[in-house]
């Protein structure tokens, strides 16, 4: 089992960056595929981007690829988001997770951290 940290959330304007960071518990933080989700008020919770347990295969959703990269330091426990030109509808809170099966499959995730919150001011 793995617990899950994250932090780095806050206010931005529109067209900023933040980067999120998520601290794993555990010897075997490397054996597991990380990733991160997203929900806004009133919608699904949605899939942003996974990464390998190398961190040499990732995955983004459309609604963020060239804006985000997610990666990853099995040293250090710890898996990223960078957020650049950040949106109003990226508003949300959003979570870490780990899994381990398919890095690029949403239904994957087993583990969750507790969120935080990315508020987009426009």
């Amino acid at each position: 089992q793995v617990q899950l940290v994250e932090s780095g959330g806050g206010l931005v304007q529109a067209g900023g960056s933040l980067r999120l960071s998520c601290a794993a518990s555990g010897r075997t933080f490397s054996s597991y595929s990380m990733g991160w989700f997203r929900q806004a008020p009133g919608k699904e919770r949605e899939f942003v981007a996974g990464i390998s347990r190398s961190g040499e295969s990732i995955y983004y959703a459309g609604s963020v690829r060239g804006r985000f990269t997610i990666s990853r330091d099995n040293a250090k426990n710890t898996v990223y988001l960078q957020m650049n030109g950040l949106k109003s509808e990226d508003a949300a809170v959003y979570f870490c997770a780990a899994g381990q099966g398919d890095y690029s499959s949403r239904f994957r995730y087993e583990y969750w951290g507790q969120g935080t919150q990315v508020t987009v001011a426009s």
